[in-house]
């Protein structure tokens, strides 16, 4: 198959937090240095693709559990590699590759769309994660022209500091009451520009992340602190092409389930 896209917008529903450095008491958002409209450096704050790309590999590998039924029959590397991508480490076995790693990749669309590190290798995924920014004056030439449009406010209009305290006597002033720490966050309303792309997925790939797309997008949240209600977003999102395959990947996936369970403690 061909690249699909996915593009569109993401609309903070309740403030984001997205911590970087810590200043004092204040935990700011995560900045970066950007050449805005005006040809000037400038800094602002996103939420990195990485984040995005978290959130979406734990829906994934939810799915992937509910197709393969592995409770208690996977290793514990097997087991990272499909919750946090795993880590590259040394192995005395021999590295799974060859026609056993496209056995895997066609059981198990997860390894494909999101990639793993095991069995000493890295397994490259077909997803790309863009970064969620700010639609904001200052942003207006990083992002696409149908939302530049939107932009109406600066980024310093798009944040604010929020106030909390810590309960508890571990954390209490020598005074007696609790201790106050502050967040940065993006404000409710805020709208960020999103894109997401599989480079030439199969068609099972393909039908398996837009179900991880669609399931996470019931109950979106993105970054820190969503035990408390941060993060929570609202995707509107269109696909190119606007058809794409689908293919029912859970009944394959569930067919060779012993198989797949077999390769994925290989790695």
């Amino acid at each position: 198959m061909g690249n699909i896209q996915w593009r569109g917008t993401a609309t903070a529903l309740s403030s984001v937090a997205h911590g970087a450095e810590t200043r004092g008491l204040v935990t700011m958002l995560r900045r970066e240095q950007i050449i805005g409209p005006d040809g000037e450096i400038t800094s602002i704050p996103l939420v990195s693709g990485n984040g995005l790309r978290g959130r979406l590999r734990r829906v994934g590998e939810e799915l992937t559990r509910q197709a393969l039924g592995y409770e208690n029959q996977l290793t514990i590397a097997a087991a990272a590699a499909l919750r946090s991508g795993g880590a590259l480490v040394k192995t005395t076995g021999e590295p799974i590759s060859g026609q056993a790693l496209a056995q895997l990749r066609e059981l198990v669309p997860m390894i494909g769309v999101f990639g793993a590190a095991g069995a000493g290798r890295l397994i490259d995924g077909c997803l790309q994660v863009g970064k969620l920014i700010p639609i904001a004056t200052e942003t207006i030439d990083l992002i696409s022209g149908a939302n530049a449009a939107k932009a109406r406010l600066s980024v310093e209009d798009l944040t604010e500091i929020e106030t909390y305290a810590r309960i508890g006597e571990a954390h209490e002033t020598t005074d007696g009451s609790p201790m106050q720490f502050r967040i940065e966050t993006f404000r409710a309303g805020t709208v960020f520009d999103v894109w997401l792309n599989l480079t030439h997925p199969t068609p099972a790939e393909a039908s398996f992340f837009a179900d991880v797309l669609a399931s996470y997008c019931e109950n979106a949240s993105v970054a820190g602190r969503s035990s408390i209600g941060h993060g929570r977003l609202r995707f509107d999102l269109d696909v190119t092409p606007t058809a794409p395959c689908r293919e029912d990947w859970r009944a394959s996936t569930k067919a060779g389930s012993a198989e797949a369970i077999e390769l994925l403690n290989r790695l």
